[in-house]
């Protein structure tokens, strides 16, 4: 999949060979035809084919958070087609280790560079600072410069929408979490999906399992199999790999796909999937880019903007019930009249955190490191 760069100077070559073999008489005039030519392939080559990156943490493979960031980087060649060449570098370990990764791609000429995980942040801060022609865009992140753009999807819209169907469908009343890192991002996904199983069903406990890890399927599997084993009969996510739905295949229990569609590893158990379409925020980050309006401004798209969505409901396993809340839920988010994290909302140890008629707003909820009421599990110690 991966895509080489290869420049001809085939004019160049021509007129040279024009001006070796020539008559003596035309020499100079040869001579001024070939440096223009030159200078022609010279412009060519800076007009040509924009490099653009995408930095991956995991394998694209089936499913998962990276596999849904190549589908916006296909969008990407589907649309500029030979404006553009795309490089992919995958499996970069998060940390210190990938500021060599960034740092190769700037080098090497790419324009527009992605960072696809929170914790590339450092390493492309420091890098965009040595590289200020070359444009960064950092998924998750909060650090930004001149260069250096954040972006983000309000998944905790996706996992609420879940909630929802969680809260209809167990039985036992007892849902897992797979959990990836004690983020903000991800304690905001599992509230918010606490929120929406406890409105339908009070009785709803959610307990979470850390693995510590965005992506690691041996540690996905027994944080899984843990959670079923203490009575859960739903399980959700916030982790890369489509183990947690095979395990619940396996079980013969359910499951919700996370960041893509992940029926097909769990026809059975699947229930549906809060999933990610980043392909129309690279196809207008692209253009803008390659037309130099490119203005660094944080993105937090969602529902609203079609970003984030729970598909793929599995009509014999969510009740006709489910799917109707799910759509007025779904709408309400999307008309801005309803917000997940809108008081009265109650902390894990049963104290308010946000009164009645309040809701949090951006900078509040990207602070978020507290459980609402219903789950159970403690957030490591930093």
């Amino acid at each position: 999949m991966r895509r080489k760069v290869l420049i001809t100077m085939a004019s160049l070559a021509a007129a040279m060979l024009v001006c070796a073999c020539g008559k003596q008489e035309n020499t100079t005039a040869n001579a001024s035809a070939a440096a223009s030519d030159a200078q022609a392939s010279a412009a060519s080559a800076s007009k040509g084919p924009m490099g653009v990156a995408f930095v991956y943490i995991g394998n694209p493979g089936d499913a998962g958070w990276t596999y849904a960031h190549e589908q916006g980087a296909k969008a990407v060649e589907a649309k500029f087609g030979d404006k553009v060449t795309v490089t992919r570098v995958e499996n970069v370990p998060e940390g210190a280790d990938s500021e060599r990764v960034f740092r190769d791609l700037a080098s090497k000429g790419n324009k527009l560079v992605f960072g696809t995980s929170f914790g590339y942040m450092d390493s492309m801060v420091k890098t965009a600072a040595d590289f200020p022609d070359v444009t960064f865009e950092h998924a998750t992140g909060f650090k930004s410069a001149p260069n250096l753009g954040t972006y983000d999807v309000r998944t905790y819209e996706g996992a609420h929408l879940a909630g929802v169907v969680g809260g209809h469908v167990t039985k036992s009343n007892v849902i897992g979490y797979v959990a990836s890192v004690p983020i903000p991002e991800v304690i905001r996904n599992i509230d918010a999906f606490t929120i929406a199983a406890r409105e339908v069903n009070p009785k709803v406990k959610v307990k979470v399992v850390w693995i510590n890890s965005w992506f690691d399927p041996g540690k996905e599997r027994q944080a899984a199999e843990s959670l079923v084993g203490q009575g859960a009969d739903v399980l959700m996510q916030n982790v890369d790999s489509a183990v947690v739905m095979q395990v619940a295949e396996e079980k013969k229990i359910h499951a919700f796909g996370w960041d893509s569609d992940m029926s097909k590893f769990g026809p059975n158990a699947h229930l549906a999937s809060a999933a990610i379409d980043w392909s129309k925020y690279y196809l207008r980050t692209v253009d803008e880019v390659m037309k130099g309006t490119w203005k660094n401004a944080p993105v937090w798209g969602g529902i609203k903007e079609d970003e984030i969505n729970l598909v793929a409901l599995n009509d014999t396993a969510v009740p006709e019930a489910a799917r109707k809340a799910v759509t007025a839920r779904h709408d309400a988010i999307r008309d801005g009249k309803y917000d997940p994290f809108t008081g009265p909302i109650k902390g894990q140890d049963g104290k308010e955190i946000v009164p009645a008629g309040k809701t949090l707003n951006d900078d509040e909820k990207h602070q978020i490191n507290w459980f609402v009421e219903g789950v159970e599990g403690s957030l490591p110690k930093p």
